[in-house]
């Protein structure tokens, strides 16, 4: 039984090697230090893991609310093609409802994006990591990005690898 086990796995899971992966990141600036942390540790494993400085492209935008048009463009293409392509950010509950009009539909859209419909499109869609955190404070975004609660950044850096070369390996057993 264990060597069936062992024979799924090895054709079901991605490896780590990052090596000639193209990566692109799109991170948010809005809650400032956590996003950045975020963006420290997902750079510091993708090179652990052995993607090149010169296969990471990093987008900059002000907010999570934006981030889902911008990896909409990354993912078709533009202004490369990439193996998978990362999100971060943060959005910390406040005093107001900001939270709720931006955490959900920045989940939402990124998750449209990923489960594209279109067979043309979906073949060559990449994965889209979804790294933004959503927190009550900014305690608990600086516990998840790098504290004592994790590092989501250099989860998702690990993911994104994993992914990526998951479905180059589906896509290449047709």
């Amino acid at each position: 039984m264990t060597d069936w086990i062992d024979s799924v796995t090895a054709l079901s899971q991605g490896s780590l090697e990052g090596t000639g992966l193209k990566i692109a990141i799109v991170v948010s600036r809005f809650s400032g230090e956590p996003c950045q942390r975020l963006l420290d540790g997902a750079l510091e494993r993708l090179m652990e893991l052995g993607t090149s400085q010169q296969d990471i492209d990093v987008t900059s935008v002000p907010g999570a609310f934006e981030i889902p048009i911008v990896a909409t463009e990354l993912s078709r293409g533009r202004p490369r093609k990439y193996d998978a392509i990362i999100t971060l950010g943060c959005v910390i509950r406040g005093e107001t409802p900001h939270f709720d009009f931006v955490a959900g539909p920045c989940a939402d859209a990124l998750m449209k994006l990923q489960s594209c419909e279109s067979p043309s499109i979906a073949l060559q869609q990449p994965p889209i990591i979804f790294g933004v955190l959503t927190t009550d404070d900014r305690a608990q975004a600086l516990a998840r990005s790098g504290g004592d609660r994790g590092h989501k950044g250099r989860e998702c850096a690990e993911s994104a690898i994993e992914m990526a070369q998951l479905l180059k390996k589906i896509r290449s057993s047709r």
